[in-house]
């Protein structure tokens, strides 16, 4: 593997992994995120799709439903599930948007 991304898809690769790294360990392991790194990374990286919730049930749920060995932490491939449910969640709202607009304004 290249150091240097050299498409985009490898570059949002590549970000996903720095940005999990960015938060995660400042509380005990440093592959893990915990409660409060979690709740720190969706408000800093992802508050404009997410509305800024410092919710802590929303915190909370998010964290259950990705905790899928109930160790109160969110490994790495637990974080790419919520990335990629995200991901689809998002397409699936703009493929919806896009459905109301007239033929004519729609890209082929």
């Amino acid at each position: 593997m290249s150091k240097e991304p050299t498409s985009d898809l490898e570059n949002a690769m590549q970000m996903l992994i720095k940005t999990f790294h960015k938060y995660s360990g400042k509380e005990g392991d440093k592959y893990t995120l915990s409660r409060c790194e979690l709740r720190e990374l969706l408000v800093e990286e992802l508050g404009s799709y997410l509305g800024n919730s410092k919710d802590n049930e929303g915190v909370e749920k998010v964290m259950n439903d990705l905790d899928s060995n109930n160790d109160g932490e969110v490994d790495f491939t637990e974080f790419i599930i919520l990335m990629g449910a995200l991901t689809v969640a998002c397409n699936d709202f703009f493929l919806d948007k896009t459905d109301d607009k007239p033929k004519d304004e729609k890209k082929e």
